[in-house]
């Protein structure tokens, strides 16, 4: 047997899930590596002159950008409506995206441990929303932007991102992380920093950015505050009804039932599946800690039982 899991095994361990967190860290690389791929290829294509500019990989990025980011001038908006979607999946550059999927990652796994994968996913889509609203009203009320606004378009993550950073600062807010030189740091100042980034960069050359993270930001706040009197990850239901594995027939997405018969409702199911999966983690941590053969016999019978269930 394997004495400890590698970071690749874990990587895949991960992926193999193939739930929401997942599934949106995927669609951002997979659009933001096929961005890259297309702009390569455009390079070989391209004459001397140009690909010693890097012209035909800035034109292509510029007809995908002006595809897919979510325009300031609301004429033009009119005319790619889907860019209020699309835009919170676009990355051009590595960086921008390296950060957005760590951070989603971080703080991903810490959401879902006190609330369910579909609020993650409408965290993320209303938060990028709520970013792309800010941004556009913004260009189209302070003068400041008037010029720009004809041109202008915003593309990333990082309002959503920070929409779901914010949202789990503020639903437990003395959720406590261990940061790098700096020691255990309660997230909900790691959220309020953040916004006060966002903030005092106001007038840098991404203004437009920066309001839209603090769109996502407030959508966040709001989020927390609404549970759990009011969920809009409702409104997604009517998705999660739809089985599309099997040729579009409905399925029932209110009640699981338990072994013993007892109906459970989708918040005692979610909160079944993140303590068990929450198990899973820790077992498998011990492994990369000390080896297989530090596992007792019940956690080795509970990592195998998994197993058998992925395959």
């Amino acid at each position: 047997m394997f004495q400890q899991v590698s970071p690749i095994e874990r990587i895949k361990i991960f992926f193999k899930r193939r739930e929401e967190l997942q599934v949106l860290i995927l669609v951002n690389l997979f659009v933001w590596f096929g961005i890259a791929l297309v702009s390569n290829f455009a390079f070989l294509f391209s004459g001397p002159e140009a690909a010693s500019t890097g012209t035909s990989k800035e034109l292509v990025r510029s007809l995908i950008t002006d595809f897919l980011a979510v325009p300031a001038n609301t004429g033009v908006l009119l005319n790619k409506p889907w860019t209020i979607l699309t835009y919170m999946f676009l990355q051009i550059d590595f960086l921008h995206i390296l950060f957005n999927m760590l951070w989603l990652y971080w703080f991903g796994v810490i959401f879902i441990q006190y609330l369910s994968q579909k609020q993650l996913l409408a965290t993320y889509i209303f938060g990028g929303l709520a970013g792309a609203v800010f941004y556009i009203a913004a260009f189209n009320f302070f003068p400041v932007f008037s010029l720009a606004r004809e041109t202008a378009v915003a593309l990333g993550a990082s309002a959503s991102v920070l929409a779901i950073v914010v949202a789990i600062a503020f639903y437990v807010p003395d959720y406590t992380v261990h940061m790098l030189f700096i020691g255990p740091l309660k997230i909900k100042y790691i959220a309020l920093i953040t916004i006060l980034i966002d903030l005092m960069m106001l007038s840098s050359g991404n203004a437009g950015g920066h309001i839209a993270h603090l769109g996502g930001a407030l959508w966040g706040f709001a989020y927390a505050k609404m549970l759990p009197e009011f969920d809009p990850a409702r409104l997604l239901n009517v998705f999660y009804r739809i089985d599309f594995n099997n040729k579009g027939k409905r399925k029932s997405a209110r009640f699981k039932v338990h072994k013993g018969g007892r109906p459970l409702s989708d918040d005692e199911y979610n909160r079944q599946k993140v303590l068990k999966q929450q198990k899973i983690d820790s077992i498998l941590e011990k492994i990369s800690r000390s080896g297989y053969d530090s596992l007792s016999k019940e956690e080795k019978e509970i990592l195998f039982s998994n197993s058998q269930k992925n395959q």
